[in-house]
């Protein structure tokens, strides 16, 4: 049998206007090669506490002390736990709670001529870390918006003249999951 690919849609949850990616990776991935997915397609540096949530379970790194019940994300393939159609979450740095919902929009045979994982698609530039999760991106955008907005030279500083809210790259991104998956 052929490999089976997964097409993922993720989008991060309560940012307007929204932020999203497409992405086509291998059913026989584990969670934890996802959560690698999910950081490189959307620009994260995967420096933050992570967890996925299937079916009303949590799956995520083990924790060494106890406290998260998480079960282990390395134990556990796309295959085992989604199909097509499925929904699940993803969040991203339990501070600034950056949820991303997540759907399998397809499952098809891998195309052998074709390099997994790839990123199809996306809209926007990932919102920087540290900057507040949904509320501070919101007031990121506002300052960057407006020239006469209080915040707008420590923002634009702090972020960097080539910081673009509304430019994503797939290509970029999907050159990132080629070498860094």
């Amino acid at each position: 049998m052929p490999r089976q690919i997964y097409q993922v849609k993720m989008s991060l949850s309560g940012v307007r206007p929204p932020v999203w990616r497409r992405v086509l990776v291998p059913g026989g991935y584990t969670l934890d090669r996802l959560h690698r997915v999910v950081q490189h397609a959307m620009g994260w540096r995967d420096c933050h506490l992570h967890s996925f949530e299937i079916d009303g379970r949590q799956y995520g790194a083990p924790d060494p002390d106890g406290e998260l019940a998480l079960r282990d994300e390395l134990d556990v393939r796309l295959d085992a736990v989604l199909g097509k159609g499925s929904r699940f979450q993803y969040v991203y740095d339990f501070g600034d709670w950056w949820e991303h919902d997540l759907v399998v929009e397809d499952v098809f045979a891998a195309d052998p001529d074709d390099r997994y994982p790839t990123c199809l698609a996306g809209e926007r530039s990932c919102p920087p870390e540290g900057i507040g999760g949904p509320p501070g991106h919101q007031v990121l955008l506002a300052a960057l918006a407006d020239p006469a907005h209080p915040e707008h030279r420590s923002m634009r500083d702090w972020v960097g003249d080539r910081y673009d809210p509304e430019v994503f790259d797939p290509g970029r991104a999907a050159t990132l999951l080629r070498h860094l998956c």
